[in-house]
């Protein structure tokens, strides 16, 4: 099966846009953002129990933890771009506005299956990271720095995962497209029409 068509074929109607631009959205995806990294980083105060949060505090291990995330944010739109790049080899677009970090390929309809694997790419990527960062590593407060990490990821990646559950649960016709111009995703359906 082909993983992107160049123009959108006939009989195809926008069913569902998802901009993260548009206020309602920005509300939403940024409170369901809020509410899971602040329900990780409960998780993993309660897990792991760091103690002497004064005695531990290192101002370097604060602004590597800074450098870190900062990092990661650009990391992230590069491994959705990697992924775009794997499976369409067509030109990606990258951005950053006051809402959100993106990645898109606006010239190109995406079948379902491209679009999952690339809304994903990053959630996997990192949890695998930062899960095994919080896992491994030796010292209390470590980990808890890379559980929260983990914790501020998968806030982070609360607009690809409605994306993705939108594949999952409502488009799962492998013949849906997306057209992601990185901050927009616009899910196109074959009309009952045609």
């Amino acid at each position: 099966m082909k993983n992107f068509e160049t123009v959108l074929p006939e009989g195809y109607t926008a069913a569902k846009t998802v901009d993260a631009k548009n206020k309602r959205v920005i509300v939403r995806l940024s409170l369901a953002a809020a509410a899971v990294t602040a329900l990780g980083i409960a998780l993993a105060v309660l897990i792991l129990r760091p103690t002497d949060f004064f005695e531990n505090f290192s101002i370097v291990k604060y602004f590597a933890a800074l450098l870190i995330l900062l990092a990661y944010i650009v990391l992230h739109e590069l491994t959705h771009g990697a992924a775009y790049k794997i499976l369409t080899k067509q030109k990606l677009t990258f951005g950053f506005s006051l809402t959100v970090a993106f990645c898109g390929v606006p010239e190109i309809y995406v079948y379902r299956r491209t679009a999952l694997i690339t809304l994903l790419a990053p959630f996997a990527v990192f949890s695998l990271v930062f899960g095994g960062a919080a896992l491994l590593l030796p010292d209390v407060w470590d980990k808890t720095y890379a559980a929260a990490l983990l914790a501020i990821h998968a806030g982070g990646c609360v607009g690809d995962l409605y994306d993705a559950l939108l594949f999952f649960f409502k488009y799962r016709a492998p013949d849906t497209l997306m057209n992601d111009t990185g901050p927009k995703q616009t899910i196109y359906v074959k009309s009952n029409k045609s």
